[in-house]
Order: structure tokens, then sequence, then C-alpha cells
């Protein structure tokens, strides 16, 4: 599991940089997105891999 304060920043610095447009958000979404898909993919292939050898 992640640790909530992985990401923890000043209070200045969040106030003083501009905000994420919504191009720049979208960009990490889609990263965010990827990344899940390539994890689950992965623990389904492992999961399957093991069902097979346990079926002979």
């Amino acid at each position: 599991m992640k640790s909530n304060y992985s990401n923890t920043a000043q209070l200045k610095d969040l106030m003083t940089v501009p905000p994420m447009t919504a191009e720049q958000h979208a960009a990490v979404m889609r990263k965010r997105i990827m990344h899940r898909r390539m994890v689950e993919e992965a623990k389904d292939q492992k999961t399957a891999r093991c069902t097979q050898f346990e079926k002979k």
C-alpha cells in the first residue's frame, strides 16, 4: 500500500505554482491508468501461470 505522505509539498510551493492544465492532467491520468493496467495484467498472468501448474 502506498503512503499518503509520499507526495508532500510545502504550502508556499502549492500556493505559488500555477495549477496544471487540462492537457497535463489528462497526460498524468493516462500514465496512471496505463501503469495500473500493466500491474493488473502482470498479476493476472502470474495467477494464470500458478493455476496451470496446480492443475497437472
